[in-house]
């Protein structure tokens, strides 16, 4: 996988593991809701700080962000309607 890639494959899969929308993941990490949806889309380069800010919010290390997923491990979803917060 690319590194874009990898990062999309775990913001969404952090994001999702901890109950938060993009809008709330992005409200605490001081950034626009289209960035959060932009990364989780492959469609932004990203800033090493914003990159911080994210690993801050996901309570993780930056290098999460980069981890290369298990072999045989299914695609994130996204959060069940109801459940965003």
């Amino acid at each position: 996988m690319k590194p874009r890639d990898l990062l999309a494959w775990n913001v969404r899969k952090l994001r999702v593991a901890r109950g938060l929308s993009q809008e709330r993941h992005a409200l605490e990490a001081n950034l626009e809701r289209v960035s959060i949806s932009q990364i989780e889309r492959k469609q932004i380069n990203l800033g090493i700080d914003s990159l911080g800010k994210i690993a801050g919010v996901l309570e993780c290390r930056v290098c999460e962000l980069l981890a290369e997923p298990a072999e045989g491990e299914e695609p994130p979803t996204n959060l069940r309607p109801g459940r965003r917060g």
